[in-house]
């Protein structure tokens, strides 16, 4: 749904012209936890989810404001694709997700390979692999294991470490990178 302001302008419009004149240079390994406390006026993210074929490209802050409804769209997009359910995506595992994806200065959206897991997707993909914690954070929907393919794992790992804000987790097997805003440690290889 669009709303309009009084000059007739839509929020998505609006969104669109800060979008196309935001000028920022891209943030350095050494200031991105400054970058994660606000440096920077907007903040965007952009997936794609190989599960469902759906594409996700949004503004969801403003000069220190998220932007409701774009925060639902992250919610829904990050959803549990086998039973469809979804939680409220802390916006702090957005953010290191963001900070990442513009360190590493690509164009290319994030692979979303895990967002928010339910009890019952949990369970089931505890029985079948050993690296599924009980209690994850995803079933927080406070985690995502993101792939890029014009990235390493190592590289994409380095990012969020850099960020010093959650756990970051190197699955060079499998060619993804966990991102949450749990505890600040890293694990993998």
């Amino acid at each position: 749904m669009t709303h309009s302001t009084s000059t007739g302008i839509s929020r998505r419009g609006l969104l669109t012209a800060f979008a196309a004149t935001a000028v920022s240079a891209a943030p350095t390994f050494s200031n991105a936890a400054g970058f994660l406390r606000g440096g920077g006026d907007i903040r965007r993210i952009r997936m794609h989810s190989g599960r469902t074929g759906e594409r996700l490209d949004t503004i969801y802050w403003i000069e220190g404001e998220y932007i409701a409804e774009a925060i639902r769209e992250v919610n829904l997009f990050m959803r549990d694709w086998r039973n469809n359910k979804s939680i409220q995506i802390d916006t702090r595992t957005v953010d290191i997700m963001a900070a990442s994806h513009r360190l590493l200065d690509v164009n290319e959206p994030y692979m979303l390979l895990s967002g928010y897991r339910s009890p019952e997707t949990n369970t089931m993909l505890r029985s079948r692999s050993s690296g599924v914690a009980k209690n994850s954070l995803h079933l927080s929907g406070k985690a995502a294991d993101l792939r890029l393919s014009s990235r390493s794992v190592r590289d994409m790992a380095r990012a969020a470490q850099a960020c010093a804000a959650g756990g970051v987790g190197s699955y060079s097997g499998s060619n993804f990178v966990h991102m949450d805003c749990g505890a600040v440690r890293s694990w993998g290889g």
